[in-house]
């Protein structure tokens, strides 16, 4: 098919490109706009069909002419019909152009008439393909679209291959994608131009399958479905989808230890090879389906005496993987796995179960396949997969031990004791761990539907309450209901009020009621001898008043670290340990806050706690920050990012921690995207916590890439969250030298004073050393704003000094570039000096940039850089019509009689293009004037004198 300027792809079809294929996409794209060629390659299902439409589409309008063609395989054996398709249509445009030889054989070729091959007109019909392209191209660029290059027929390959090898730099791109799996691609890559780029397209994460399947509508599954699914595709978008189809007609997801519906249509890719398996090696492929980790020696253990040959043989045909290495057993894809398990009988599968439940070594294993091999209530098979849980959560995996107490529970008779409803529950605080909080939710639903016991009633409440994550305002009506189950029991009503606290700093953003209410839970939990929820109460009690910058925190501390510990809550996110981290880091403790999130973070990761883990990479990226390791920070806080992203938690507050991360030591870009989605959800929840937070750190990324009006306007919102949440403390949020900075640079020097005089009264008190050192900092540059430089650089180099002693590397670094920028500086912008002259800006610079190259603070590099290659303005002559006007207009009516622009102003001085146009209204009202001619007729005038 050949098709013009007006080329359109199928609609839609750029959604999945965004979806998985970000990389390679971008691969492609750089090929193809450097006039190069592409090559997309992977299995059947990747996405190279949606990644080639898309970026024809992309491509297309820059070429005059696209030729399309898409090759099937049972049209592969007709010649030239891929030909036919390319050049049926601008046969008449290129025949003028072609040799009558030429022409003959090519009209004979693509019409059918005559008996044109290959043997007979080859060098004519080879040369005719040449000269149709060159002649095509001659009018304009083209672009060749080929799909499914391993259908094209051999004599249309051969054809396009000799053309592509001579185009030499004629203006002829080709788009092409080609299905491989294991085997070679050099017969289609021989049909590109020699310069082509293979570009490979891999399986999807489980955060992309995800994200697949809600675009596709395929929305509301739990976690461990998605992640099921994602497991069985093996990354395959299209299977993933054909699977999320499936579960769509499907009254309910499967339940743990059940198979995913696998569609008919999956099932024919895989069915057909196993119809040729023997009926004894069907039967061994089944029990390694139904097997966990399956090898040869298990399988013999479950009585497949022949297992050896029999993997052979499923090998040969393809359905297995070969190891050369290794007593694995492993299926060529997850898929032929799934689809061989979902065709037998349950009688046959229950069998299998049965066999691998005695020979599995693993106790975990064994009780897992007892338990699918049973059917019906079976009190011993409850208590060994009761057994199984437990040991599965010592072993840091939740995740099982959520599935084995669902199987638990199924197993378990009506009047068991433990009872089927409190295995449940055990199951979904399991899952709650293990970030499984879809899944948790559901059972505690499916629990409260039954359970008419207190004490199972509330448990199920604070599942359904904890699953909401930050949205605990989605969740209001649940605390009465709570409250009314637990009565009058002070151990069940120290639960609700803990909760209640958190809804208090959550919802209400109230620190002063969060911190009464948690008060009152430890109480309570003491009363009722419940260790654990006085534990997390008085851990929470004690971060709130950390926050609040209130004297009893230390104290609480204590209380909260004396024996008898609970190790779940001395590594829990919201423990002891957490509380203490914060209190240290705000302490400008480092090493010791490092050492312990350090130690935090093994444990969490051991134990599979999922929320923890995700929660203790942000504070260690946040502790490497304050050490001014931007690298390693940005490292630990897009791992954080990835795992929330996995597992649906805590995104919010990583994407704020990444993007402070990002504008760090990353790309200024991300870093405000990221801001902008933080506060997006804590908007959306109503996490009054978090929106300050997520506000701060937009505010510094808008510092960081130059916008300080917008810095302003989103750290004033701050300051007004935090006033609203009682919070006092200035080394919580750190925000206030960056509000002060941008301040002075938006002209509002009295301000910015105001900001540091009442947060260096909360910092005086509390002995926040650091925030104080930059603080002054900060006030430096408000004195420097008012002509006071010999004071700013002496506060600078203190400034400097403190940060560096107390081990705050991007901060010192900071400093250090706020004194550069000073000296280098001339008297006439607006900063006298007692006596001495400006130093050479790279000389100057070449400190701050040594400390930001060692911190890999990449964002504020490039402003040094951008700042010592500078040209310093040096005005011959200063109006003194200019004395009456503030530093900052100074500065900028300076550079205005040198003929800078407005941007020019805004790069040299690091400020805004609206700041500099702002600046220069301020500048024509108080000097009488109308516009920046006239401030250069002043200083013409002046030089006239």
């Amino acid at each position: 098919m050949t098709v013009r300027r007006d080329f359109k792809g199928p609609a839609g079809c750029r959604s999945e490109l965004v979806i998985g294929q970000e990389e390679p996409s971008a691969a492609a794209r750089e090929q193809l706009a450097r006039g190069g060629s592409v090559l997309l390659h992977g299995p059947a299902g990747i996405g190279k069909s949606t990644v080639l439409r898309a970026l024809a589409e992309e491509y297309a309008p820059a070429a005059r002419t696209v030729l399309r063609c898409s090759a099937t395989e049972s049209e592969s054996h007709l010649p030239f019909l891929a030909l036919a398709d390319l050049f049926g249509l601008v046969l008449d445009d290129v025949a003028g152009a072609l040799p009558a030889a030429q022409r003959t054989a090519l009209e004979s070729a693509l019409t059918g008439r005559g008996e044109s091959t290959l043997q007979r007109d080859g060098l004519a019909l080879r040369l005719a393909v040449l000269s149709a392209l060159r002649a095509l191209a001659a009018e304009g660029p083209v672009l060749i679209v080929a799909d499914d290059l391993q259908w094209l027929d051999a004599a249309s390959a051969e054809l396009l291959g000799f053309a592509a090898r001579r185009l030499g730099g004629t203006p002829v791109r080709m788009l092409c994608a080609v299905r491989t799996e294991d085997e070679e691609y050099d017969r289609q890559l021989r049909a590109c131009p020699p310069d082509t780029l293979s570009v490979p397209l891999g399986p999807l994460t489980r955060a992309q399958v995800s994200a697949l399947l809600d675009h596709r509508g395929y929305t509301g599954l739990p976690r461990s479905t998605v992640r099921e699914i994602h497991r069985t595709s093996g990354g395959n978008p299209l299977f993933a989808l054909e699977l999320g189809r499936a579960l769509a007609g499907t009254p309910a997801p499967p339940r743990p230890g059940e198979p995913l519906p696998v569609p008919t249509s999956l099932r024919a890719l895989v069915l057909s090879r196993l119809e040729m398996l023997s009926d004894g090696a069907r039967r061994t492929l089944l029990v390694a389906s139904a097997g966990a980790r399956p090898t040869l020696a298990l399988l013999r253990a479950a009585g497949r005496e022949n297992a050896e040959a029999e993997c052979a043989q499923a090998a040969g045909l393809g359905l297995l993987a070969t190891e050369p290495e290794g007593p694995a057993v492993r299926f060529a894809h997850p898929l032929i796995s799934a689809a061989l398990y979902a065709e037998a009988p349950a009688q046959e599968r229950r069998a299998a179960h049965a066999a691998l439940s005695t020979a599995a070594s693993d106790p975990i294993e064994r009780a897992r396949h007892l338990a699918l091999a049973t059917t019906g209530t079976d009190p011993e098979v409850a208590a060994r997969l009761a057994g199984a849980a437990a040991l599965a959560r010592d072993r840091g995996a939740p995740s099982v031990a959520a599935s084995l107490g669902l199987l638990a529970a199924r197993h378990t008779p009506a009047d068991g004791e433990p009872g089927p409803e409190e295995r449940r529950l055990q199951a979904a605080e399991d899952a709650i761990t293990a970030g499984e909080v879809d899944l948790a939710r559901d059972i505690a639903r499916e629990v409260l539907t039954r359970a008419t016991v207190p004490a199972e009633r509330v448990r199920a409440w604070m599942v359904v309450i904890e699953a909401a994550g930050q949205a605990l305002g989605d969740v209001d009506a649940v605390f009465p209901q709570a409250l009314a189950d637990a009565g009058d029991d002070p151990g069940l009503l120290a639960l609700v009020h803990y909760q209640l606290a958190w809804r208090g700093m959550v919802v209400e953003g109230d620190f002063d009621e969060a911190r009464q209410e948690a008060a009152h839970a430890a109480e309570l939990a003491a009363r009722g001898h419940d260790r654990r929820t006085e534990l997390m109460a008085l851990a929470f009690q004690a971060s709130t008043e950390t926050l609040m910058g209130h004297p009893d925190a230390p104290a609480t501390i204590r209380r909260a670290l004396t024996e008898p510990q609970d190790p779940y809550v001395a590594c829990h996110h919201n423990g002891v340990g957490s509380a203490r981290y914060r209190f240290l880091l705000m302490s400008d403790r480092l090493t010791e806050a490092r050492a312990t999130i350090t130690g935090l973070l093994r444990e969490v990761r051991r134990r599979g706690m999922a929320e923890s883990e995700v929660h203790f990479l942000r504070l260690l990226a946040e502790t490497e920050l304050r050490a001014g390791h931007c690298g390693r920070a940005l490292e630990l806080a897009r791992e954080s990012l990835r795992l929330a992203r996995d597992a649906g938690i805590g995104e919010g507050a990583s994407a704020m921690l990444a993007c402070f991360a990002e504008a760090s030591g990353g790309d200024t870009e991300r870093a405000l995207e990221l801001a902008r989605e933080a506060v997006g959800l804590a908007e959306e929840d109503g996490d009054q916590m978090y929106l300050s937070r997520a506000l701060a750190a937009l505010g510094y990324a808008q510092l960081v890439a130059g916008d300080a009006p917008a810095a302003v306007a989103a750290l004033r919102r701050v300051r007004e969250l935090e006033v609203g949440l009682g919070i006092t403390d200035p080394a919580r949020g750190r925000w206030h030298g960056d509000l002060a900075e941008a301040l002075v640079l938006v002209g509002e020097p009295g301000e910015a004073q105001q900001v540091i005089d009442a947060a260096r009264a909360h910092a005086l008190r509390l002995g926040r050393e650091s925030v104080l050192a930059v603080l002054d900092r900060s006030e430096a540059l408000v004195r420097a704003a008012h002509g006071d430089q010999d004071s700013a650089v002496a506060r600078l180099t203190s400034a400097q000094d403190r940060l560096a002693k107390l081990g705050n590397g991007l901060e010192e670094a900071r400093a250090a570039f706020a004194l550069a920028r000073l000296r280098a500086l001339p008297p006439a912008y607006g900063f006298p000096r007692t006596g001495g002259t400006a130093r050479p800006a790279p000389t100057v610079y070449e400190e701050a940039a040594r400390l930001f190259r060692r911190c890999r603070a990449l964002p504020w590099l490039r402003r040094v850089e951008a700042a010592a290659v500078a040209r310093p303005a040096q005005p011959e002559v200063v109006p003194a019509a200019l004395d009456q006007l503030a530093s900052m207009e100074r500065q900028v009516a300076a550079l205005v009689m040198e003929g800078s622009t407005n941007r020019e102003i805004a790069a040299r001085l690091f400020i805004s293009v609206k700041t500099v146009e702002a600046t220069l209204t301020r500048v024509y009202r108080k000097l009488g004037i109308r516009s920046r001619v006239d401030i250069v007729r002043l200083a013409a005038a002046r030089r006239a004198k």
